[in-house]
């Protein structure tokens, strides 16, 4: 395998596609690094591993020698990211997005080499456009163009609101790919319509067009919904070890292959013998808990890792848990089950209404952790041990 074939097979593992590879090949021909662009606006403090994806794919990119530049949308996040919305995004203060911001440059050098990481805000040029200028690169665009995107054209369709100033937005990004002539830019599959947007606006101011690398979005810990703080199904990096350990273990075990493929900096062949070995009879609990040890070491270090595991052996298999706890199936109608309702499958509680005044006043745990959210749902799929009190215990499988 050639130098170049071996790099275009790091690129792809664990993206979704690659635009367009042939331009690729012929700027990684020259030998020498390319600028790769991605963007982050902080709309939320704190990095989760849904954010991750993308930062070990520039991890994996920095490796092979490339220059990061690690965009922090101070001025794109006052205007809020339309992608996937169905309604129009409050915009951010300036000061609230530059708060968030220092937490984000904080908290990418856990993944990042912040020696070899340009961290541009693109205030720097947006803040200098005049309004002519803006309004020149506006007109190169057209309101059919805009609704070619398809969360545009549903809220088009279904009578809902869209704000002028949404449709700056792609715009803005893609001038952001001219201001740091980008040969690479990556994002989520959601951010395609963006990243295109790039491409089109670098022809227009004579540069060339960069690639576009698209990734997947990580499901949360419900298992359904993509991962996101306003769900509260995140996993943020920098929550405590035992709190990450927890979560991770807490996940069903057919997520829990979707978070190693795009989450573990493991060898793909060693993933593919874990998978042979757990089709093979292997316990998938033994995978999680070393993948769930990965984790917590990459963001809080190797002792950090250790004690989480003892914790959790201590919570769940010794102090904590009765050996004897009852093992069931119980049935989610959809993709996900509310924990009040499996409560109340599980015959730990009366009724789904004792289950959420049980929640409430805090004596209900999932995989020994004490639960406060009231609307938690458990996806399909989900392995976890219940309780409620200090004697109720149940050993659940959603199915």
């Amino acid at each position: 395998m050639t130098p170049i074939e071996q790099q275009i097979e790091i690129i792809r593992r664990g993206s979704e596609e690659l635009l367009v590879e042939s331009e690729l090949r012929d700027r990684l021909k020259s030998g020498r690094p390319l600028r790769v662009k991605a963007g982050f606006d902080p709309t939320a403090p704190d990095l989760h591993l849904g954010h991750t994806v993308l930062i070990n794919k520039l991890r994996q990119l920095q490796a092979l020698g490339h220059h990061i530049q690690f965009v922090i949308g101070d001025f794109t996040g006052m205007i809020g990211d339309p992608s996937g919305k169905s309604a129009t995004r409050p915009p951010l203060s300036r000061e609230e997005v530059q708060a968030n911001a220092r937490t984000y440059t904080d908290q990418v050098f856990k993944i990042l080499d912040r020696s070899r990481t340009e961290v541009v805000f693109n205030s720097a040029w947006m803040d200098r456009m005049s309004a002519a200028e803006l309004i020149r690169l506006a007109a190169k665009h057209t309101v059919a163009r805009m609704l070619e995107r398809d969360d545009f054209a549903r809220r088009y369709q279904g009578r809902q609101p869209i704000a002028i100033h949404e449709f700056l937005y792609p715009l803005v990004q893609g001038y952001d790919s001219v201001a740091l002539a980008s040969e690479l830019e990556l994002g989520g599959t959601d951010q395609k319509f963006n990243l295109l947007m790039g491409r089109e606006v670098q022809k227009e101011h004579g540069q060339p067009p960069q690639s576009i690398l698209t990734l997947p979005l990580l499901e949360g810990t419900d298992g359904v919904n993509k991962m996101s703080k306003s769900l509260g199904n995140t996993i943020g990096i920098t929550e405590p070890p035992a709190e990450i350990f927890g979560k991770l273990m807490s996940v069903s075990d057919a997520l829990m292959w979707r978070y190693i493929d795009l989450l573990s900096f493991e060898p793909a062949d060693a993933i593919r013998n874990w998978r042979r070995e757990v089709k093979d009879g292997r316990n998938p609990r033994d995978v999680k808990v070393g993948f769930a040890q990965e984790i917590v070491a990459r963001f809080h270090g190797a002792a950090a890792a250790g004690a989480a595991l003892a914790d959790f052996e201590a919570r769940f298999q010794r102090d904590e848990m009765p050996a004897d706890i009852p093992e069931m199936t119980i049935a989610a109608k959809g993709e996900t089950l509310p924990l009040a309702q499996a409560l109340k499958q599980a015959g730990l509680t009366a009724s789904t209404s004792e289950a959420l005044r049980m929640i409430e006043q805090g004596g209900v745990k999932l995989n020994g952790e004490k639960v406060s959210d009231k609307a938690l749902k458990l996806a399909r799929g989900t392995q976890a041990v219940l309780q409620v009190g200090k004697r109720k215990f149940a050993r659940v499988t959603i199915s």
